[in-house]
């Protein structure tokens, strides 16, 4: 089953979803995550301090909204668009990254407007869900 999450940067909230897979459990246990992003071109980069291992199925072609673990930097990956790497209209990741979910909405204009040293949070929706009651 899906585990929901909010993410929200720069005043943006997006709604997403990790995988039920030992990688984005790991993630998952790690919430909620508070960090400032790096932006390498369409994509959002940030330490997340924990290590995750690159599952078999780790590639460095992505889809729009994918969000990821890179291992080199510890980080997780949040793509909107094309990267440095990319070529032609592919998404391209500086390396091998194990996907570990999506965004369901992805607001790729205001996204590219985000720039290097915003903070992003990503939490529990089912915390926020209770929260609210």
């Amino acid at each position: 089953m899906p585990h929901p999450i909010r993410i929200t940067v720069d005043k943006i909230e997006i709604d997403a979803q990790l995988s039920d897979t030992p990688a984005a459990l790991a993630l998952w246990e790690a919430l909620p995550i508070e960090r400032t992003v790096n932006t390498w071109g369409h994509e959002f980069y940030f330490d997340i301090g924990i290590r995750i291992e690159n599952s078999a199925e780790a590639s460095d072609i992505v889809e729009v909204g994918d969000i990821a673990y890179w291992p080199p930097g510890s980080a997780l990956c949040i793509f909107f668009g094309r990267t440095p790497a990319s070529q032609g209209q592919e998404i391209r990741a500086a390396s091998p990254v194990t996907v570990l979910g999506t965004l369901i909405d992805t607001p790729t204009d205001k996204l590219r407007r985000v720039r290097t040293g915003t903070s992003i949070r990503i939490e529990s929706k089912d915390i926020i869900l209770r929260d609210s009651f």
